[in-house]
């Protein structure tokens, strides 16, 4: 296995407990919408992992290192599964769920469910521009959060419901959908901020690439690119 199939698998056990942990609080009721108060714990599960991600990346190198060599055509190819997100427009279709919330999170997800392909295949191929594709994708990806956190909020039962009508998007708040905001939407939003850094930042470090230069004798070249 390479190196950086080893890191990622490396992470892949926090994944996993914290996908158990969305899905255990869920059936809970944890998350459930309350007309007398804002929906702060539902809040809290798509601010929270991305703030945790943000003060591991500033505070441990180790952590760093590992995330900067995290396979960026993997993590492109991850936000293909967002087009999920068109089963939206379909409940809204079927009365369950409002317009306010399913146009903005149904027809944003499904733009970046199919963008996603075409930017993984330019990453791997290292084609000209691919950094502006990754940059764009990872750019219209977080935007399509914040309209759809925004657009569920404030079409919900809570106080903070000012735009709710007769159909109210409080069906996210309980299982099954309620996994897309707490564990989705915070899960590919740490993606998208891992490909902005991979983005603008080289494979290596500056040590490594020494290291990696001494271990390759003098018949060293510099690789053709310097990004990934």
């Amino acid at each position: 296995m390479s190196a950086t199939g080893t890191r990622s698998v490396a992470l892949l056990p926090i994944v996993i407990v914290w996908a158990a942990l969305a899905l255990l609080l869920g059936a809970l009721g944890v998350f459930s919408a309350h007309p007398e108060r804002p929906p702060l714990e539902l809040l809290l599960a798509v601010g929270v992992p991305p703030l945790l991600f943000g003060l591991a990346y500033r505070s441990s190198a180790a952590f760093r290192a590992k995330v900067l060599r995290l396979d960026l055509g993997l993590l492109t190819a991850l936000q293909g599964w967002r087009v999920i997100g068109g089963m939206f427009l379909v409940l809204l279709f079927l009365g369950v769920l409002p317009g306010v919330f399913a146009w903005p999170a149904g027809v944003g997800d499904v733009l970046v469910g199919v963008y996603a392909p075409f930017v993984a295949v330019r990453v791997m191929r290292r084609a000209p521009g691919w950094e502006r594709h990754v940059t764009l994708l990872s750019v219209l990806g977080l935007i399509d959060f914040v309209g759809a956190i925004g657009g569920g909020v404030l079409s919900g039962q809570s106080p903070a419901g000012l735009l709710r009508g007769p159909v109210t998007a409080d069906i996210m708040t309980e299982l099954p959908l309620s996994f897309i905001p707490t564990f989705g939407v915070p899960f590919w939003t740490i993606l998208h901020i891992i490909s902005l850094l991979r983005a603008r930042r080289p494979v290596a470090t500056v040590a490594g690439a020494v290291a990696s230069r001494r271990g390759a004798g003098p018949g060293w070249r510099r690789p053709p690119y310097r990004r990934a």
